[in-house]
């Protein structure tokens, strides 16, 4: 039986927030918005701030689609919010969310599932420092319950190391000083139970950092992303287990390195990944033979 506009109910989009990617937040709301409208579908903008559970009780809303990136959005607290209202809600769950959302627990699950992950310190205090330079460098350094490359910094000294992990702990008291990587990075949205047609990035920048995602004209997208059929499948098959693994669901996306020998690395599960004009999952998805409105009413489906 074939889904009608009507099926959803009036549905809220809520974007925005109080993270620290509220901006990107907004910018990838207003696009779906934008798109479930274009399909007749009955939604409505919200700017989640502090009272966004009372605007959503009091609305009406048949069910969400979130669009709200980073704490607060993607951490697990709007969903368990929605789950005690009773509101269908697009992505994964609670559990799911606030794993997906800590790098450092992620790569705890994978270490135990045996799945390959850069290996890394958690840095708490000054006194773990050490214990980063230990792994040598170069090292990434990231907050840990972050998105959008916020907070990171590729470092090649001790004295960057102290710099950059203090610049990281200003926006999470958990860091993580993780191996760096050489190669070829890949991103693997996944849809449902399929992982999209991989893409391949690549930006002059040092890392694939926020002004690379978001900003520079300058980073390329490959997709196809160049590798042979049996390359691909492969990493398609890692993105799926990794991301079943931390409990994922619904839809988001898997960053993957693929060192100069050719062994790839999990770096991190996106939950709610960006849909902005310069976002991963709809040039996957357009690969794929759907455009961007098919692509939101494909997610707002998996709340039926």
């Amino acid at each position: 039986m074939s889904v009608k506009a009507a099926d959803f109910g009036k549905v809220a989009v809520l974007m925005g927030g109080m993270s620290a990617e509220r901006e990107v937040s907004l910018n990838s709301g207003r696009a779906v918005l934008d798109g479930l409208c274009r399909k007749r579908v009955d939604a409505h903008g919200i700017d989640a701030g502090p009272d966004v559970l009372d605007v959503l009780s009091k609305g009406a809303f048949g069910r969400v689609f979130i669009v709200l990136h980073g704490r607060g959005g993607e951490d697990g607290v709007i969903q368990g919010a929605l789950e005690l209202l009773g509101l269908p809600y697009t992505g994964t769950g609670v559990a799911g969310s606030a794993l997906g959302m800590d790098k450092f627990r992620s790569k705890l699950l994978w270490k135990g599932m045996g799945l390959p992950t850069p290996d890394y310190v958690l840095l708490r205090s000054e006194t773990d420092l050490k214990a980063a330079e230990a792994l040598g460098f170069p090292l990434m350094i990231k907050p840990a319950r972050e998105g959008s490359s916020i907070g990171m910094a590729k470092v090649n000294t001790v004295e960057e190391l102290n710099a950059a992990w203090q610049g990281a702990a200003g926006f999470d008291s958990e860091v993580l000083a993780e191996c760096w990587v050489t190669g070829s990075e890949y991103t693997a949205a996944i849809l449902g139970n399929e992982a999209l047609p991989l893409i391949r990035l690549e930006t002059p920048h040092t890392f694939y950092d926020y002004e690379a995602k978001y900003q520079a004209d300058s980073t390329h997208y490959h997709c196809p992303c160049g590798l042979d059929r049996e390359q691909e499948e492969a990493l398609q098959a890692l993105a799926l287990e990794a991301f079943r693994g931390v409990g994922a669901e619904g839809w988001g996306r898997v960053d993957i390195l693929v060192d100069e020998s050719g062994r790839p690395w999990l770096l991190e599960v996106n939950t709610v990944p960006g849909m902005t004009d310069h976002s991963l999952v709809p040039m996957a998805a357009k690969e794929r033979g759907f455009d961007f409105d098919e692509l939101v009413w494909r997610i707002l489906e998996t709340t039926l």
